[in-house]
């Protein structure tokens, strides 16, 4: 059985997931409830999946790195080695994450950022969607999706409201 790999993200109703200059604060000010459902996905994983740019945010606007109890690979072309927390990986994302999900474990959280989640997209690597819908419409930014994916079933798992915001849960139908 291989391991599967989860998004968790939020993105506006309009489908942004930041805006132009990976601005953020839209998302801090949703009024959500609880951890909005953190915990108990983050409970499941073992290993993260980032890329460079989306690293490089985490590390400006949190105090300590969050995730230092996971594998964490962080996907690039300006780095090699790893940090106190971290991978830094210069392989195909597509072809490594392929050669991970084979190895045990737990499930692989996709963090980020949109190259990465496109690239997973147009190879249908992602096995989970949970998607958190915020009140907001942000015009433009980061689409969450870009364009020309390949068609995906998708099958609805769960669906469920955190204050202001909803969460959706699907997994891929498989054949």
């Amino acid at each position: 059985m291989t391991r599967e790999v989860i998004l968790f993200i939020a993105t506006s109703l309009d489908g942004f997931i930041a805006k132009e200059d990976d601005n953020l604060q839209w998302l801090y000010d949703a009024e959500g409830e609880g951890d909005n459902g953190y915990t108990e996905m983050y409970q499941s994983i073992d290993t993260i999946i980032m890329g460079k740019r989306t690293y490089d945010y985490v590390l400006e606007h949190t105090e300590s790195f969050p995730y230092p109890d996971k594998k964490c690979y962080v996907f690039t072309t300006s780095q090699d080695g790893t940090d106190d927390y971290v991978e830094f990986v210069k392989e195909d994302v597509v072809a490594f994450t392929k050669k991970l999900k084979e190895q045990q474990g737990s499930k692989i959280w996709m963090v980020g950022g949109a190259g990465i989640l496109d690239a997973f997209m147009k190879e249908n690597l992602i096995d989970e969607y949970i998607i958190t819908v915020t009140p907001h419409i942000l015009g433009s930014g980061i689409p969450l999706f870009k364009e020309k994916n390949p068609q995906i079933e998708l099958k609805l798992i769960n669906t469920q409201r955190f204050g202001q915001m909803v969460q959706l849960h699907y997994k891929v139908k498989t054949v």
